[in-house]
Formats: structure tokens, C-alpha cells, sequence
């Protein structure tokens, strides 16, 4: 498999202003150089997965978007999901589920609180 960096760069760049971010403020994020980032999202850098993960972070995205274009972003995938099993539910199912799913965003409220 080849790995493009040239596009995994555009792709930084693209995250990076969508989010509002300059180069300077990524690279400060990044505990790295303003060149560092540029060389990044020139392609002229062959950055590590490490960065890539510290990147993603920032930039609040999947590493798997930065390097292929595409994710499996999980939240999608487990709404997906669970609305595929939810919709199989009787009425008194579904019910009982919403009750727990209550039941634990109440627990999880005072663990946090």
C-alpha cells in the first residue's frame, strides 16, 4: 500500500480550517513548528502515525479520515446500529430500554457531578 502524504496533508489543512485553526495554533497544539505543520500539509514530510493521532485529536477527527479520505466514524456506525435493533423491539421492549438508558445517564451524571 503507497501512502499519499501529499493528500493526507491537503486533508490536515482542510480539518485545520474547518475548525478555525491557523497554522500556528495547530502548532502550538501540536508542541511543534509552524514549518513542521507546513511541511505536513505540503506532503513534503512523511509524518508518523503518533502525529497523525496527535493531529486527529486536535483537529477532532479519525486518523483513518487524515490518511484515506473516509472513516468509520463509531458514532454514526453504534447509532446506526443500535437504531437497527431498537426498530426490531415490541412496544414494551422499547419502552424498558428507554427507561434503562435513563437509569444510566442519571448514574453517570452523579459520577461526574
Amino acid at each position: 500500500m503507497n501512502i499519499d502524504f501529499s493528500l493526507i496533508g491537503q486533508r490536515v489543512k482542510q480539518k485545520r480550517k474547518a475548525v478555525g485553526l491557523t497554522q500556528e495554533k495547530l502548532a502550538e497544539e501540536l508542541s511543534v513548528t509552524v514549518g513542521y505543520v507546513s511541511q505536513i500539509e505540503s506532503g513534503r514530510v512523511k509524518v508518523n502515525l503518533e502525529m497523525l493521532g496527535k493531529i486527529a485529536a486536535v483537529l477532532n477527527c479519525d486518523v483513518g479520515y487524515l490518511v484515506s479520505g473516509t472513516a468509520s466514524e463509531q458514532s454514526t456506525y453504534l447509532s446506526t446500529e443500535f437504531q437497527k435493533r431498537f426498530d426490531r423491539m415490541n412496544s414494551d421492549d422499547k419502552r424498558l430500554l428507554l427507561d434503562f438508558a435513563d437509569m444510566l445517564i442519571k448514574n453517570s451524571q452523579k459520577k461526574s457531578g
